[in-house]
């Protein structure tokens, strides 16, 4: 199995593995400790099959091939599609050429992203907005008309705001290999391209809400949640039903004994555990339809803990005030 050392750390991994996946490997090692030195992904979705390779935000700098050609590759490369070989070396965060690069790769992403932060519910679990946050520029050079979409629904659950889009192609590849049908896509090309669906159709199969949870951005919202609040006033619970359609695992977030929107589990890259049917997603919006299991784990760096909703002894206290009143409505 080849050798790798990424800022550093060396790791071996089986063949085939990319760049991005055995930086992944490196920082989920249990006695890691540091910044982690993952490259960040807007397009790659470990589930979705050829995904990765159209936002090049995952671009590295390899300092050396491998043991058998050490010189350097010629430019950065997308982590996500280039795989290791054995005695590569790849420099991440400690180089300054590469962050420069990625810099100038989030302007691009920026050019035509609309700066909505306050008003836009993916505002605080944004990939864009961390990488706007850590890489973007204090203002914009571009001096062109941005282009600019109207607001849709696509479906009864939907709402595809294209001016927010970034065309990662997550929720393409999400509606070609987990839903019965697809009826969306990418029409023209070019700065004109656009997510769209075909003339007077609509996104109704099953599990067309995990299109939602792959955007990493907030051009798919959640209708049925959209406005209801920020999502660091929320805290987020595990809980799990009996669903012949998909696992029933999913992640509640609730405001005081509401639960505002069912999401899936994602992992610390942000990526779904497992898919849920709409059914779950959008119907099962009572806390008597879940058994909770507790509260979820949210990286400390995110908003979202500031909420401090992991007090275990006020979070008992919650779920108790609620089967008393369950109780009681019985």
């Amino acid at each position: 199995m080849p050798k790798v050392t990424i800022d550093g750390h060396t790791i071996e991994v089986p063949d085939g593995t990319t760049i991005l996946q055995a930086a992944r490997k490196i920082v989920e090692q249990p006695d890691y400790t540091g910044v982690s030195i993952a490259p960040p992904a807007m397009c790659f979705y470990t589930k979705l099959k050829t995904s990765g390779g159209y936002c090049r935000t995952c671009i590295v700098k390899v300092s050396k091939g491998s043991e058998k050609d050490p010189r350097p590759m010629p430019k950065p490369v997308a982590s996500c599609r280039t795989t290791v070989t054995d005695g590569m070396e790849v420099q991440n965060i400690t180089s300054p050429e590469l962050l420069e690069a990625r810099k100038g790769v989030v302007e691009f992403l920026l050019i035509n992203h609309p700066l909505d932060c306050p008003i836009c519910d993916q505002a605080g679990e944004c990939d864009l907005q961390n990488l706007g946050y850590e890489h973007g520029l204090a203002k914009t050079r571009y001096d062109f008309k941005r282009r600019t979409f109207d607001k849709i629904d696509i479906g009864p659950y939907i709402k595809l705001h294209m001016t927010r889009c970034i065309l990662c192609y997550r929720c393409v590849k999400v509606a070609d290999q987990i839903t019965d049908e697809r009826v969306h896509g990418v029409l023209n090309r070019g700065d004109v391209s656009e997510i769209s669906t075909y003339i007077e159709k609509v996104i109704t199969n099953d599990f067309s809400g995990n299109v939602i949870d792959v955007c990493p951005v907030g051009a798919l919202t959640d209708r049925t949640f959209r406005f209801k609040s920020r999502v660091w006033f929320t805290k987020p619970l595990d809980a799990h039903r009996a669903c012949t359609k998909c696992s029933g695992k999913v992640a509640l977030w609730m405001k005081g004994n509401d639960v505002l929107r069912v999401t899936t589990r994602k992992n610390k890259w942000g990526e779904t555990e497992e898919w849920i049917c709409n059914e779950c997603r959008f119907e099962k919006k009572e806390v008597k339809d879940w058994v909770v299991e507790g509260p979820r784990h949210i990286e400390r760096h995110s908003v979202i803990s500031a909420n401090h909703y992991e007090n275990l002894s006020q979070l008992k206290l919650d779920i108790n005030k609620q089967q008393k009143q369950l109780a009681g409505k019985q």
